[in-house]
């Protein structure tokens, strides 16, 4: 059952799982930057908070779209960033410099709420989505645009790595042939080379290097053991993330942006004609238990569709997807996915000037959630109050 989370009366927080019935009779409260509050969570009414920005939890997430070239990675970043400017060229490395778009999160609770507050305006979460040049085998010893690209694939919070799962004679693939696994296998050994790389200069570092205290002595032995188990799985092929580590070592190696311990999912681009049943593209078939067997998420796409749903007006989007067979697009499922795998979930701070998405840790509290909006919410908190709410299901 959904529930609406209020927070002294006059402030609420809505979270993912919300579902329930029964209307408002309260209002909601607006959050916006530099305003008064009568009360809330103990604060005096003379209190003013500003500069939000700077004491917020940074939940912004970045999801970095890599791939082999002309596997129809731009394609599917111009697609879903309506106004982006990547070069769809078929060529390799038409893609120099990162793309950058921020792509709404589409949910159906944020307009619901935003009716029943009569707010002004509604503020949906955000994923940034970074299109990042096309790799090629030898891509950590400079081939191709080489280590300038792996570096752009170090600031982001999971991969997207598109596949190409079609066939088409007028799109020439980089290797001559259209063969998932191997696509697969060439990026991830670039980015096991890579991390390879990394960690031995890191590891002649820490022998140089000599602790000033006991306290950096503790931390640099720590991130030595876990490096030295990461160092032996990649040598074996495998990623830095199969490696179990103590919060220790995750915080100690978290430094190095290792390319390897961040979460994956493969995208498998097929053709308009096999979107409705992609379950049974051979090729598909192939990054699935690939992606089973390397613990990463999934999504099928056709980048050739969600390119020309951009070209529709939106009330023409829902029939042409009914006509291939579909109930949405890809990027529902492609946020969805992201997501599920980085563990987050969204709540919501609705009133009448604004209705917000917000993005948390899955598990967070009700204090941990307010202190995304600002730290002296989680600080100053004295309790939660639950109503019960009728809002739409998010597909699953």
């Amino acid at each position: 059952m959904a529930r609406l989370v209020v927070a002294s009366s006059t402030f609420c927080l809505v979270p993912a799982f919300a579902s329930s019935l029964l209307p408002l009779k309260s209002p909601f409260l607006l959050f916006s930057k530099g305003s008064e509050y009568t009360s809330f969570l103990g604060f005096n009414k003379s209190r003013r908070l500003s500069s939000l920005s700077s004491s917020k939890i940074s939940m912004n997430l970045k999801a970095g779209i890599v791939g082999l070239p002309n596997v129809g990675k731009s394609t599917l970043f111009n697609a879903v960033v309506e106004n982006a400017k990547a070069q769809a060229a078929n060529f390799p490395f038409c893609t120099i410099e990162p793309n950058v778009g921020i792509v709404a999160v589409p949910d159906p609770r944020l307009s619901v709420l935003s009716n029943l507050s009569k707010s002004q305006r509604s503020v949906p979460a955000s994923i940034e989505f970074v299109d990042i040049a096309g790799l090629v085998k030898g891509a950590s010893k400079g081939e191709g645009l080489g280590n300038k690209f792996l570096s752009h694939i170090r600031q982001v919070d999971s991969i997207l790595q598109v596949v190409r799962c079609f066939e088409d004679d007028d799109i020439v693939h980089v290797n001559g042939k259209v063969d998932p696994k191997s696509d697969i296998d060439v990026i991830n050994l670039e980015l096991v080379f890579a991390d390879l790389d990394q960690i031995d200069k890191r590891l002649e570092k820490l022998k140089k290097g000599k602790a000033k205290d006991p306290q950096s002595k503790v931390k640099d032995e720590a991130e030595k053991s876990a490096l030295d188990r990461i160092q032996s799985v990649l040598m074996d092929g495998k990623p830095a993330r199969s490696v179990s580590l103590t919060d220790l070592e995750k915080d100690a190696v978290k430094h190095l942006c290792l390319l390897t311990m961040k979460p994956i999912i493969y995208v498998a681009n097929v053709a308009e004609s096999d979107l409705a049943a992609a379950g049974n593209n051979p090729y598909v078939k192939e990054v699935t238990k690939l992606a089973s067997d390397l613990q990463s998420g999934l999504v099928t796409i056709s980048a050739q569709v969600e390119s020309e749903l951009t070209e529709l007006p939106h009330e023409e989007r829902t029939e042409y997807l009914k006509s291939l067979g579909v109930s949405e697009s890809g990027l529902g499922n492609l946020i969805r996915a992201t997501y599920s795998l980085l563990g987050l979930r969204t709540y919501f701070t609705s009133g009448e000037k604004e209705t917000k998405a917000w993005t948390i840790l899955a598990g967070m509290t009700a204090p941990k959630a307010a202190g995304v909006i600002h730290s002296d919410f989680e600080k100053g908190f004295i309790r939660a109050e639950t109503v019960s709410i009728l809002l739409p299901s998010v597909p699953k």
